[in-house]
């Protein structure tokens, strides 16, 4: 695995999604230690970065200037509890534009690669959705589930055999601190590479 640098969905991942979507700075409220999560893996050198689908402004439904607005109130919330993000990236466009970007598609993730400089290989991409985990799956990095925003309902898929075999025993976690801690500790590791003969 690329310890070094980790990749995070954000609705439904780092804040509390809305079926209505988040359309305002004041609508964006993190999940309950979400963001000490982040700080936590900052602290031990990780980097950390978002890719985030935001079909929204192609839909008129908030502008650039707010969706930065919101970024900003997100990076900030971060930086008080001594975290930082490497980077941001977002796709503006909607499901019928034929984009790179939008997941499950993999331009987003190609651009934090070419950006930040790390391979994709082994990377933790963490999400709560079908689109995240196949978008991860394409370039050859770590899907990671949580529980939290659409999280349980993937987990159903993944369990119904609703998803592809690729996705079949992929890390699940409750949510970003669980996934954070596993992380820290070594264990998701150890899941990924049991010992032989164990």
């Amino acid at each position: 695995m690329s310890a070094g640098l980790v990749i995070l969905d954000r609705d439904g991942v780092i804040n509390f999604d809305s079926d209505e979507y988040i359309k305002s700075p004041e609508e964006w409220i993190p999940i309950p230690g979400s963001l000490e999560a982040v700080t936590r893996l900052c602290r031990a050198d990780y980097r950390v970065a978002v890719a985030t689908n935001q079909s929204g402004i192609a839909r008129g439904l908030y502008s650039m200037a707010t969706l930065n607005r919101i970024h900003l109130k997100m990076v900030s919330s971060l930086h008080e509890r001594g975290g930082q993000f490497e980077a941001v990236f977002f796709c503006p466009h909607g499901p019928d534009d034929g984009c790179n970007c939008r997941k499950p598609r993999p331009g987003m993730l190609h651009q934090a690669s070419e950006r930040l400089s790390v391979p994709l290989a082994g990377v933790p991409v963490v999400g709560d959705s079908r689109r995240d985990l196949e978008s991860a799956a394409a370039v050859g990095a770590l899907p990671i589930l949580v529980k939290t925003g659409n999280g349980e309902a993937t987990q159903q898929l993944l369990l119904d055999g609703g998803l592809n075999n690729h996705l079949r025993g992929i890390p699940v976690y409750t949510d970003l601190a669980a996934f954070a801690d596993d992380l820290l500790s070594g264990g998701l590791d150890q899941q990924m590479h049991p010992p032989a003969g164990g």
